[in-house]
This record gives structure tokens, C-alpha cells and sequence, in this order.
């Protein structure tokens, strides 16, 4: 494709068209010389030379160096990283925990401390939880969380390379049209030259010198218009891609490295499959679901690993108290806790099974949206492909009429207004061409997305 287009741009710029018959209504000696002077520079104008390769920014680079250099995706990555550090805090019950400790208190009567237990100068202890379903199930939705948290940290790699990819290619898209409107203001200031010196010699009206002058100056007007589109987008690719406030981004026409064509069925698969949102709420749902265990679980024993070294003195009057002084002390066993009634429990059961229920409809639903949607963007691909293949042939026939016309106008066989409407349709048709190709693609990246695809397609 790349260089089936690169053969019509130079075809099409080299006689310097672009925009100027859809612009004016030439005589016939203006169109003579048109002619004479673009047949003499086409061969010349064919092979325009191309950027160096080390120079320009491929669109795989430019994708994954906005990913590597973004802070939204940077943001992303932490976050999920602190979810998973909560989900290890809220897992550390479950695990080895040893304690140990002293302090300095006044005590008077029955020697204790706050919380009961005895005053000791050196105290050791253990907890380790075993058995609570309550707590096991608090983990489980610590996970999910974080779990949730790395599904929003591909969507914002996903977005990110949506965006980088789309203004790349618009960038690409606009430097073409602006390399073209500038070849064809050269053409428009010697159409303008020429016909101020035939005025000036008695041959033409002067309406025709504003004719000249009125595309001349619609000409910049255009060129202004694209060079602001351009430094727009050169400014955000800058901006993704880290590039100092000075840099140029060089860039390549190149299109989507997509996958075959695939059938609805299969984009549809793989959506539901690999699509952020229902990803998200699968999880919540899954989370829910622990929720639930956990607060059905909250009725059965809890089962804890107990153990407590302490370290005791004869000063804190444990002789007056007790018939004999130890001064090292351990205990060691299991703390088991049965819940007899609890108001609690029965609360918890109803509002998770609510929120059990909230998220299973959530998840099908968003199934069901996520389906319509690629089924819909899909159609739009097919539609954009078809358009595309369109503009491509009338544009291909649009070329060769104009071919056919400018011999017959060489042959005295055709008129002015033939030859002009054949230059305006093959300018129609290169404008529509361009517009397809760019709305396909960004029909592509649509559908890329939503099928959770965009951010892996470039890697």
C-alpha cells in the first residue's frame, strides 16, 4: 500500500494541483503552460527523496516510547503496586507475627497493666491467625482490588497508545496535504506572475488577475491552517514522547500493523475476553463473592496461634500477692473463639448477598454493552474499508480521465472546461482518498481498543 501511495503522490503533486482547479477556472494559455511546465519537472518530482530512516520516528517508537515516558501510565503502575501492598498488609494476619518489648510503670495493689496480664521487664509474643474466614475473605477482596487496579493500569496504557498512534497518523495525514499545498503555491505564484504580465499587456481582464490573486491567497490561508494542525499535533507527540519543546518529530506514512481480517464473531470474542471494563467487573463481582463467604463464614470459630514470654522482677510485689515467684513465664497454645450471637453476621450476610447480586448484573451488562459495541465498531471498520477501496479506484480512474484528457487537449479534441473539470474531480478524489485511509485507520484504533488490543498491538 505504502508504495502503491507513495507513486501517486508523487504523480499527483509533481504537475501542483492540489487545491488550485478547485479553486479558479484557468484560460486556455494558462493551462498550456501549466501543462508544458509540469510535464517538464515530473519525472524529476516523481522520486521525491525521503527521510532518512535514522531520522524518523516509526509509529511502533513513537507508541511504545509515549508508553514507556507517561506518567498517567506511570500513575497507574503505582497504584496498582500500592493495591497489592495493602493486599499483603491485610494477608500478614495469616502469617508469623513476633512482638517484643518493655516499659516502666508505677503499679500499687495487685500488680498488672493496661489490658490486664502482669507487668513484665521484658515480654516476647506470638500471633499468627489460622482459621477466620471473616479476615481470610478480607483478603481476597484486597486482591481483587488490586486486581482492579491493574485492569485501570492496561486501560491507561491502552489509552495512551490510542492517542499516540492517532496523532501520529494525523500528523502523518497533515504533513502530506501541507507538502502538496505548498508545491501548489509555487504553481499559483507563477499562474499569478503570468497572468499580471499579460494584464499588464493588454490580454486579460483584470477579474482575472483577482482570480489569481483570490487562489493565491486561498492557498495560504490553507497552508496557515495546516501548519497550526501541524505544530498542534507535533506539540503533543512531544509531550508523550518526553521530546524537549524544541524537537521536530519526523514521521513516516505507514499503516496499522492489524491482524488479518477477521470475521464479527471473532472481534467479539476477543473483546469479551480481553476487554478492560468487563475485566474490572468481573472482578468486583469475584470480590463480592468473597464478601459473601467471608460474612457467612463470620459464624464459625476463629482459631489463632497464641504464645508470650515474660520476663518478671520481684519489685512490682508479686510476693505479697502470690505464694511463689517465677520469674520467667510462658504460654504457649491456641485461642479459639466461638460466636454464640452477633447482630453483625446477620447484617453482613444480607448486605453482601445485595452487593453479590448488584455486581452479577453489572458484569452482564456490561458484557452485553461491550458486545453491541464491538459488533457496532466492527461494521464501521467494514464500512471504512469499503470506502476506502472506493475512493482508492475513483481516484485511480479520476487519474487516468485526467490522463486521457490532457492528450485529447494536446490534440485540440478537448476544452478548457473539459480539462478543468477533470482536474477538480482528481483533486476530489485525492482529498477523499486521504480522508478514507485516515478514517479507517481511526476506525481500527476504535475497535483496537474496546477489544482491550491497542497497547500489545505495538510491542
Amino acid at each position: 500500500m505504502n508504495r502503491h501511495f507513495h507513486r501517486r503522490w508523487g504523480r499527483v503533486s509533481s504537475i501542483g494541483r492540489m487545491s488550485i482547479g478547485r479553486l479558479w477556472k484557468p484560460t486556455l494559455a494558462l493551462v498550456a503552460l501549466l501543462l508544458v511546465a509540469g510535464g517538464s519537472r515530473a519525472q524529476s518530482q516523481t522520486q521525491a527523496p525521503a527521510s532518512a530512516q535514522s531520522q524518523t520516528l516509526t509509529l511502533k517508537q513513537a507508541v511504545n516510547l509515549a508508553l514507556q515516558r507517561s506518567q498517567v501510565v506511570a500513575l497507574a503502575n503505582l497504584q496498582y503496586d500500592l493495591a497489592k501492598r495493602q493486599a499483603d498488609v491485610r494477608r500478614s494476619e495469616f502469617l508469623p507475627n513476633l512482638y517484643a518489648g518493655s516499659g516502666v510503670a508505677y503499679t500499687s495493689g495487685f500488680p498488672l497493666v493496661e489490658g490486664g496480664g502482669a507487668p513484665a521487664i521484658f515480654s516476647l509474643s506470638y500471633e499468627q491467625s489460622l482459621f477466620d474466614r471473616l479476615s481470610n475473605s478480607q483478603v481476597k477482596v484486597a486482591e481483587q482490588t488490586a486486581e482492579q487496579q491493574r485492569f485501570a493500569a492496561q486501560d491507561a496504557s491502552n489509552t495512551i497508545a490510542m492517542r499516540a498512534a492517532s496523532s501520529y497518523l494525523e500528523l502523518a495525514k497533515v504533513r502530506r496535504e501541507l507538502d502538496l499545498m505548498r508545491r501548489g503555491r509555487d504553481s499559483a505564484q507563477k499562474i499569478l506572475d503570468f497572468t499580471k504580465d499579460r494584464a499588464g499587456a493588454g490580454y486579460e481582464l483584470p477579474i482575472e488577475v483577482t482570480k489569481a490573486q483570490l487562489t493565491a491567497a486561498r492557498i495560504e490561508q490553507r497552508i496557515a491552517q495546516l501548519e497550526d494542525q501541524d505544530d498542534t499535533l507535533n506539540e503533543e507527540l512531544r509531550s508523550m514522547l518526553g521530546y524537549p519543546s524544541d524537537a521536530t518529530i519526523e514521521v513516516a506514512t505507514e499503516d496499522l500493523p492489524t491482524e488479518a481480517e477477521q470475521s464479527v464473531d471473532t472481534w467479539q470474542a476477543q473483546a469479551l475476553q480481553n476487554n478492560v471494563s468487563i475485566k474490572q467487573a468481573e472482578s468486583e463481582h469475584l470480590a463480592s463473592l468473597a464478601q459473601l463467604k467471608g460474612e457467612r463464614g463470620g459464624r464459625w470459630p476463629t482459631i489463632s496461634i497464641i504464645g508470650q514470654y515474660n520476663l518478671l522482677a520481684r519489685f512490682n510485689n508479686y510476693d505479697l500477692f502470690f505464694n511463689r515467684f517465677q520469674r520467667n513465664n510462658v504460654i504457649a497454645g491456641l485461642d479459639v473463639k466461638i460466636p454464640v450471637y452477633s447482630s453483625r453476621a446477620s447484617a453482613g450476610v444480607s448486605f453482601a448477598q445485595s452487593n453479590a447480586n448488584a455486581t452479577q448484573l453489572a458484569v452482564q451488562n456490561k458484557r452485553n454493552e461491550v458486545s453491541l459495541d464491538v459488533r457496532h465498531k466492527a461494521r464501521l471498520v467494514k464500512e471504512a474499508e469499503t470506502s476506502r477501496q472506493v475512493a482508492q479506484l475513483e481516484l485511480d480512474l479520476a487519474q487516468q480521465n485526467l490522463q486521457v484528457l490532457q492528450a485529447q487537449f494536446q490534440q485540440g479534441r478537448a476544452s478548457v472546461r473539459d480539462l478543468e473539470s477533470g482536474q477538480l474531480d482528481e483533486n476530489d478524489k485525492w482529498l477523499a482518498f486521504l480522508d478514507a485511509d485516515f478514517a479507517r485507520q481511526q476506525a481500527q484504533l476504535d475497535l483496537l481498543q474496546t477489544t482491550g488490543q491497542v497497547a500489545t498491538l505495538f510491542q
